[in-house]
């Protein structure tokens, strides 16, 4: 008798333990864009190199770069009575439509999950924008993605430099030209406060 209420006893803690170290990865895997292949932070094989954390980053950054900064190019193009913001709008529109046709061949191709939506804090900048007066406008749309990406820029060069894998360092390739083309033409719009910007105020 003892036996099996040991036996019981063993096995009720062992399901204990592993439902409790479960739930922490089935709790998180609910938020966007982070299915359980994104959470591993070690690296996985592939049939392209490997693909290790910092690579699966920069492929998600990617996607959720292009879910907030299209919709705010097409809000400019409709709002924004300035030649050289839509000039500007145009090349987001553009250049984000090539990269998430990109990203998310590349995505499948590797197994990564991706968003669907902004995150939050994209989500309040596209509430920024949608709130500003006419007069403030182009300058809040100019600043909030001058300063996106300059933050995302450093990132796309480190993963280009560093990953081994041949799908991931073609990705941050393309994505950096892109990014810098993205950078050239908002500082062309006149619209950007450099102050604020490099004084973290956006």
């Amino acid at each position: 008798m003892r036996r099996i209420n040991g036996s019981v006893i063993a096995s009720l803690a062992l399901v204990v333990t592993v439902g409790a170290l479960s739930f922490p990865v089935w709790s998180y895997a609910d938020r966007s864009g982070t299915g359980q292949a994104n959470m591993a932070a070690g690296t996985v094989n592939t049939k392209w190199g490997p693909l290790t954390a910092s690579d699966r980053d920069l492929i998600i950054r990617v996607r959720l770069a292009g879910l907030w900064e299209l919709p705010a190019a097409e809000m400019a193009m409709q709002r924004s009575k300035s030649a050289s913001v839509k000039e500007a709008a145009d090349h987001l529109i553009v250049g984000h439509k090539d990269l998430d046709q990109r990203v998310r061949t590349v995505a499948d191709q590797l197994g990564v999950e991706l968003p669907n939506q902004p995150n939050e804090q994209q989500q309040g900048f596209l509430q920024q924008m949608t709130n500003a007066s006419d007069d403030q406008y182009d300058r809040t749309w100019a600043n909030l993605l001058r300063s996106a990406h300059g933050k995302i820029f450093p990132a796309i060069g480190t993963v280009r430099n560093g990953t081994q894998n041949t799908l991931v360092r073609q990705l941050a390739s393309d994505t950096n030209q892109t990014v810098l083309d993205h950078i050239t033409m908002l500082e062309k719009t006149g619209e950007i406060d450099f102050d604020a910007i490099a004084n973290g105020t956006i």
